[in-house]
């Protein structure tokens, strides 16, 4: 199961990034009296009596951004709460209800996730007493804490333990769902009715003939899958109608329900914008992806396979491990062995890891190439675990984690990638300090 997500909500300056940080241990996030500080998303994993969940903080909900960024920041909380299993409402109890308030419990009156109402800056036990006006709101169960004078932090994490998805539920196998994305007339819904064998999609020359994201059924030997559509995308500049605006948002919310996106380019088209948009959003998703070259019959001959191989590495380097695929969706060459790498893929995001075999290979790469030191010092590493599947997600526990560089925890993934059945898949990689026992030996002690 991946790791559950538990969201934070609220209006402005009703202290979300204190309570972020709070619940954290660390200071993630700016913590500051003037609104609208938090435009992106920021998410950190915690671990609470052993049980593994990401937080994440987000902006206010109403707050007009200055630097005309409203639009931006309401996304980010957007992709917040659609990706949550658990939410934390968190008001003011100091203010009591006031009408932004209303208008966060309005957006998630539909919300059929569990949701906490966090009455916040309780700093004493007499402030409890004004708690009782947010039952009105009617959404959530009520807790007060204070995160300056560091109050029910502990009750707080119980009732989000209680809330978050359990972990010992019947396996069942499901149906891989492939999400497929691209500019106009890259020829996705052609590929589509190529996958079902019929007339499932409008394929038409007029670019944005698909104005909305569609699951389509089909099966191959005996095994079903989905195939999701989703609008052709432009830059937005050139947005014209509101089909287009969310037109966007129906393909950040397709890839979000993807086990495997499949990303299209038209051979004869250079990469655009749009696509590295698209990239930068599965990649932010962690989900597995195919570069996916179509049309490939026109250039075929003329261009070598290697010319665009090399071209899409260049210009996506941080998915240098995403496969690369070249068919011709109109009459289906090689679309049933694009089909077979993508169930590969999904196979290696959902695959698990044993502790013992996940730390002799840490132990290798760490003795291969150990940390640089850390002022003055070598940073400790004592354990790895993996916590989670799709994405395949591993926990190393350390002294220090801001020891690690950027370049060093690549270095890390690149080894998993090459020794693990991660080899085609994107990979979460946490840090987690911890203090050492005297009876542990840290790996590269």
């Amino acid at each position: 199961m991946p790791v559950p997500q538990v969201a934070i909500v609220g209006r402005p300056n009703v202290g979300k990034s204190s309570l972020f940080n709070w619940l954290a241990r660390r200071r993630l996030a700016i913590v500051d009296d003037y609104e609208g500080v938090t435009r992106d998303r920021m998410t950190t994993l915690i671990e609470s009596e052993d049980k593994f969940f990401e937080l994440t903080d987000t902006g206010g909900l109403g707050i007009e951004d200055p630097d005309d960024l409203t639009a931006d920041v309401r996304r980010q909380i957007e992709f917040a709460i659609n990706s949550a299993d658990v939410i934390l409402l968190v008001v003011d109890i100091q203010t009591g209800v006031m009408p932004l308030d209303e208008m966060v419990v309005e957006r998630l009156r539909a919300v059929e996730r569990p949701v906490i109402l966090v009455a916040n800056k309780a700093d004493q036990a007499h402030h409890d007493a004004h708690a009782d006006e947010f039952h009105r709101l009617g959404r959530g169960r009520l807790i007060t804490v204070s995160t300056t004078q560091n109050r029910n932090r502990d009750e707080l994490l119980e009732l989000i333990r209680d809330r978050l998805p359990p972990s010992d539920e019947t396996f069942t196998e499901p149906t891989m769902k492939l999400t497929i994305v691209g500019r106009r007339n890259v020829g996705k819904s052609t590929f589509v009715n190529t996958l079902a064998e019929s007339e499932r999609m409008i394929v038409s020359e007029v670019p944005g003939t698909t104005r909305d994201s569609v699951d389509v059924h089909f099966e191959v030997d005996g095994q079903t899958f989905i195939a999701i559509d989703t609008p052709g995308l432009r830059k937005r500049k050139s947005q014209r109608t509101d089909l287009e605006y969310y037109g966007m948002h129906r393909a950040q919310r397709s890839i979000r329900r993807a086990d495997v996106v499949l990303m299209f380019f038209d051979a004869a088209e250079t990469v655009s914008k749009v696509d590295k948009q698209l990239i930068g959003y599965i990649i932010d998703n962690y989900k597995p992806c195919v570069f996916v070259v179509n049309k490939w019959d026109q250039l075929m001959g003329s261009v070598p396979t290697e010319r665009w191989v090399r071209y899409l590495r260049r210009q996506f380097p941080t998915l240098s491990y995403a496969p690369i695929a070249f068919i011709t969706g109109q009459s289906g060459k090689n679309v049933k062995a694009l089909l077979n790498h993508s169930t590969m893929l999904f196979k290696q995001a959902r695959e698990r890891v044993s502790t013992g075999q996940l730390n002799r290979l840490l132990r290798a790469a760490i003795e291969a190439h150990q940390p640089p030191l850390y002022q003055n010092r070598r940073p400790k590493v004592y354990y790895a675990t993996q916590v989670a599947s799709e994405p395949p997600t591993i926990v190393i526990m350390c002294n220090e984690p801001k020891a690690f560089a950027n370049d060093y925890q690549r270095y890390l993934l690149s080894v998993l990638r090459d020794h693990l059945k991660f080899g085609e898949v994107p990979i979460k990689l946490y840090l987690q300090k911890r203090a050492r026992n005297d009876t542990e030996d840290a790996i590269n002690s």
